[in-house]
């Protein structure tokens, strides 16, 4: 099947030295991957008969690629499959979002939370609980989320304030109606609320309002009260799991209280999310220098611990299908623990899909295994079309594949490469999130590449010793407490580059907000990029603004040559030998001679009068005029200079 893409690298072999044939950067998925992210986003925005007529326009545009194809005799390999194929899971992303899009626009619970009424729901737990804080709540739990900031928070211990929890409708009473239908709405609680689990069924009653434009909510709905329910079919048996997590991180946060305040607060942070006993003051230093990535959960912790359990795996010569099988169930475990946040979502169908690509012995296609980690959450889950946290994530990914890559092979031979990796991993993040960032929090973040830099090699032993203490603190608490001190100790330190980067003069500058921020944003990662690849690669920027100085003249050259057959086919040009000198009249009083004679006769001479003098005489005689003369028996013509009279005479004889 042939690919068409573009370079990867310069120089790449298979083995990832400097000397090997180029490797190509397969963008087939590409495509696909867009529409389907166009497609979630538009079920968020759109009424369902809008979802319905996109998508009918998206099955016809598919049918006619597929009869395209079936002309030219081609099913595979070409761009008419690949669009056929992107058009249609587009469209089945669609389909799925009109269901919630019936329940947001029209029918009965939209038109519920529209009066604003009491209901009483019976509704199940589908995510986990978020902190509010205070009256504005609504707003802070958003920007929360979009951020990721507050990724794979977990509800232990309880603070005495508000939780926002998403829950699915089993029924729904409103205005004396019985409503049965599976609709999502966020419910808003107590501290009751922070300690509930997925699965869990309650009956809840309160007051319905509609949610916020372009949320996947159907509704939300302020509890009043709640009371659990029990039995079969409440879903209990599926929270043993979730409930056991919970008991697990509870039991970390209690096990790491010997550690000093910073550590205290922030190892939790860094290996299961929980950042209920975080310090304000370290939290504002991390959120100043552009570290809070570090207190969510996401896809560097996936990566780790995936790569650690391969690792071990393959220590253990075990063959590559069941180290693949025990790395995936060693990554599904995890992501119970922390919760299935969307970072964390991407980051394990992203190593799910890589290691059984590795079993399978296909491997170096980060950019695929993208896509299709992309594809498949967003049409199992729409509304992660419109989270921040969701597009940081995957951007944040995608600098790495395609730009770090390209920074650690420039690196002079003399830099080491885990220390150009070590560089190139979050400025390459950072080049792509940097214009989102500022939508969310309008600063420039000055020091945030040197402080990641230096804690980016204290990361990785506080993820992977933090992460084997977890389980073994019910099991073994002295073995996890020595763990959790030394995971404690490098927290001690990222917390110290934390504080450090943010007492720094200037650590924050202001920067423009809204759409404006975001393209000056754009252009200054353009920029630092470009200057990084002259710092870099000075004899490949030379070749490449020769290649595009010749581009740009052979481009103006053929401009030229169809400006002009235009206008000659428009008999707008000048025709051939009709042509004309013209120049500018406006010359401030002055007779200029013409450019070029008309004819080849003497061209006479105008005097110039200068101011203040008297007029010339005229001549005084016709004797004076000019005259021509003629052979014998003609005539002479004299022609004097003062006017047009003339006088003719017979020659004698």
């Amino acid at each position: 099947m042939r690919q068409w893409g573009r370079t990867e690298g310069s120089g790449q072999g298979p083995d990832g030295g400097p000397d090997g044939p180029r490797r190509r950067t397969d963008l087939r998925l590409v495509p696909a991957a867009l529409l389907v992210w166009g497609a979630s986003v538009a079920g968020l925005w759109l009424p369902a008969s809008a979802l319905a007529v996109l998508c009918f326009v998206m099955v016809v545009a598919a049918a006619w690629m597929i009869y395209r194809m079936g002309r030219r005799g081609l099913y595979t390999g070409s761009f008419l499959a690949t669009g056929a194929v992107a058009l249609l899971l587009a469209a089945a992303t669609a389909a799925h979002s009109s269901a919630g899009a019936v329940h947001r626009f029209d029918g009965p619970v939209a038109e519920a939370a529209a009066t604003r009424r009491t209901a009483v729901a019976l509704v199940e737990v589908c995510g986990l609980p978020r902190a509010l804080a205070g009256p504005g709540a609504a707003a802070d739990r958003s920007a929360e989320e979009r951020s990721g900031a507050g990724a794979a928070a977990t509800p232990e211990p309880v603070p005495a304030g508000r939780w926002a929890v998403p829950v699915r409708t089993r029924e729904l009473t409103a205005g004396g109606t019985l409503i049965r239908t599976r609709a999502l709405l966020l419910v808003t609680g107590g501290g009751e609320w922070g300690a509930v689990v997925p699965g869990q069924v309650f009956r809840v009653t309160g007051t319905l309002r509609p949610a916020d434009p372009g949320r996947p909510e159907a509704g939300v709905l302020a509890a009043s009260s709640m009371m659990p329910l029990a039995g079969p079919g409440t879903g209990l048996q599926a929270t043993v799991l979730q409930g056991a997590a919970r008991d697990l991180r509870a039991r970390f946060v209690t096990a790491a209280a010997f550690l000093p305040t910073d550590a205290r607060g922030l190892l939790p942070g860094m290996v299961t999310g929980d950042t209920t006993a975080l310090d304000s003051g370290l939290e504002g230093a991390m959120q100043l220098v552009g570290m809070t990535h570090l207190t969510a959960v996401s896809g560097a912790n996936c990566s780790l611990v995936l790569g650690a359990l391969l690792f071990a795996c393959r220590w253990a010569r075990l063959p590559r299908a069941p180290a693949a099988g025990a790395a995936l169930a060693g990554l599904g475990l995890f992501v119970v623990l922390v919760g299935p946040d969307a970072s964390v979502l991407r980051a394990a169908l992203m190593g799910a899909v890589a290691a059984t690509s590795l079993a399978g012995g296909r491997t170096g296609r980060g950019l695929s295994f993208l896509c299709l980690a992309v594809m498949g959450l967003l049409f199992a889950n729409p509304a992660l079309g419109s989270s921040f946290g969701f597009v940081l994530s995957v951007l944040a990914t995608l600098g790495i594949i395609l730009l770090g890559r390209g920074i650690v092979d420039g690196t002079p031979r003399w830099v080491p490469r885990w220390v150009a990796a070590l560089v190139a991993v979050p400025l390459s993040a950072q080049l792509l999130c940097g214009p989102v960032i500022v939508l969310l929090q309008p600063q420039f973040a000055t020091y945030s590449l040197l402080a990641n830099v230096v804690a980016a090699p204290l990361v990785a032993p506080v993820t992977l010793l933090g992460t084997a203490a977890v389980p073994l603190v019910a099991v073994a608490p002295w073995p996890a407490a020595l763990l959790i001190g030394v995971a404690g100790t490098f927290c001690g330190a990222v917390a110290a580059v934390a504080r450090g980067a943010a007492g720094l003069p200037g650590a924050s500058l202001p920067w423009p907000e809204g759409p404006a921020g975001m393209v000056t944003m754009m252009l200054l990662s353009a920029f630092m990029y470009g200057l990084l690849a002259a710092i870099l690669r000075p004899a490949v920027m030379v070749g490449l603004a020769v290649r595009a100085h010749r581009r740009t003249e052979r481009l103006l050259e053929l401009v030229e040559h169809v400006l002009s057959a235009k206008d000659r086919s428009c008999g707008a040009g000048p025709k051939r030998g009709h042509g004309r000198l013209e120049y500018p009249t406006a010359l401030s009083g002055r007779n200029p001679r013409w450019p070029l004679r008309k004819n080849a006769q003497p061209v006479r001479r105008h005097r110039t009068r200068l101011p203040g003098a008297t007029p010339p005489r005229p001549p005084s005689s016709w004797s004076a005029a000019r005259k021509t003369i003629l052979p014998p028996g003609r005539w002479i013509v004299s022609e004097p200079k003062s006017g047009p009279r003339t006088r003719k005479s017979r020659l004698p004889g």
